[in-house]
């Protein structure tokens, strides 16, 4: 078993910047793909970032590409998110994901790619 606790989500002014980070407990012997997604009010959940095992790879959504970048070091079994010229549509709970195994870097867009998911953080960007 994984498990995920989120920290540094809050308010924000648009145009702002915010680092999430996303640290790792249990068995982390082996690291594993990492992903972050979120979920604004009356929406679904819907991918952000990925992060390969190693970081060498990394995949954005269309949407947060170019603002927001997506990182990790494995020795504090940390990923991050740093999220810069926020936008009020930005706006949700910020979830980080874990994955078991990895099967191409496009099924990490994918919510059921991922088996141990944290408990959230809100990120409020205010207009």
């Amino acid at each position: 078993q994984v498990q995920l606790v989120e920290s540094g989500g809050g308010l924000v002014q648009a145009g702002g910047s915010l680092r999430l980070s996303c640290a790792a407990s249990g068995r982390t012997e082996s690291s594993y793909p990492m992903g972050w997604f979120r979920q604004a009010p009356g929406k679904e959940r819907e991918f952000v970032a990925a992060i390969r095992s190693s970081g060498a790879s990394t995949y954005a959504s269309d949407s947060v590409k170019g603002r927001f970048t997506i990182s990790r070091d494995n020795a504090k079994n940390t990923v991050y998110l740093q999220m810069n010229s926020l936008k009020p549509e930005d706006t949700a709970v910020y979830y980080c994901a874990a994955a078991r195994f990895f099967l191409g870097m496009a099924n990490l867009r994918l919510r059921s790619h991922y088996d141990y998911w944290g408990q959230g953080t809100q990120v409020t960007v205010s207009s």
